[in-house]
């Protein structure tokens, strides 16, 4: 079999194209995401405390100058209201994927319970009614 054969079979497994489409719609999962946080969430939050846009939360460690050569030199800061931001974006994410694994749990469990067995057969109960009087 050639190596191009080989990767025609693998790649069209049904576990590698679903795969690829859940990175595809993951990926516009995350900006959805990225968007309600940035947009919808964040700016309530921010008014509540007071008027605070966390993307623009940062410590500067050194201010930003102009060297001798007359070129600016940009600030050193730590911007952990991005982080806050990320952080908020992925417990968001999350949450919906631990909601869409239980939901398919759910699913699978209904599926996979057994049914109630069948009633035995008239005979059979008969013989068991015999057997159970000869037993007396």
């Amino acid at each position: 079999m050639g190596m191009m054969s080989e990767f025609k079979e693998f790649a069209m497994r049904g576990n590698v194209i679903d795969l690829a489409v859940g990175v595809v719609i993951g990926a516009a999962f995350g900006k959805i995401v990225s968007v309600l946080v940035d947009n919808v969430i964040m700016p309530p939050i921010g008014l509540l405390i007071g008027g605070v846009d966390f993307s623009n939360l940062a410590i500067t460690l050194k201010e930003a100058s102009v060297d001798a050569a007359g070129e600016a030199v940009p600030a050193v800061v730590i911007g952990y209201g991005e982080f806050i931001n990320a952080l908020i974006q992925f417990i968001i994410v999350a949450f919906a994927i631990f909601m869409v694994v239980k939901a398919i749990n759910r699913m699978s469990r209904k599926q996979e319970e057994p049914a109630a067995p069948e009633a035995p057969p008239e005979d059979v109960l008969l013989l068991r009614e015999i057997r159970d009087s000869l037993k007396r």
